[in-house]
């Protein structure tokens, strides 16, 4: 079981890579990446807190490398998957997953990219400067799960990752 669940996380992380040059929304130094809320809610509901944090990381580093992405999309991302992961396994609400991942990237990740934004990035912006763009990309990829996990992902797909 735990090789199906590699599996599926490295085909979340493949499709969050593949389309990380065709869905962004650049806002000032950020590069808002919807698709990467809605896989990280995703995951959290699939598989788990473990599997979320590791796609989180795994899609940031490899956007890094290929130049799609920005230093911010380290806490942007994963601070998210990880209170996705939390709130999920203790509500056991899709809602949970979604309340996680808006308040750990729109609010958490924010003020965590700042010290990231100045010391690495030297950029000069507030400290509350990506709270905005961070919510508003959360905002966006959470809907999208929501309509994904309500639609598009049948009750044996989940009970295969699950079980």
């Amino acid at each position: 079981m735990q090789i199906r669940k590699l599996a599926y996380t490295a085909i979340f992380m493949a499709v969050g890579i593949l389309t990380s040059h065709l869905v962004y929304i650049p806002i000032g130094i950020a590069k808002c990446f919807p698709l990467q809320h809605v896989i990280n809610i995703l995951l959290a509901v699939l598989l788990g807190t473990r599997y979320s944090v590791s796609a989180a990381f795994g899609i940031s580093l490899l956007r890094n490398i290929l130049g799609t992405g920005s230093l911010l999309a380290f806490p942007g991302s994963m601070v998210g998957a990880a209170l996705s992961g939390f709130l999920y396994k203790r509500t056991n609400s899709i809602w949970g997953a979604i309340a996680g991942e808006i308040i750990g990237t729109g609010i958490l990740g924010a003020l965590l990219a700042y010290p990231v934004a100045k010391y690495f990035i030297g950029s000069a912006a507030g400290a509350f400067f990506f709270v905005v763009p961070f919510m508003v990309s959360t905002t966006g990829g959470s809907i999208i799960a929501y309509l994904l996990y309500k639609t598009a992902i049948p009750a044996v797909l989940t009970e295969k990752l699950k079980g």
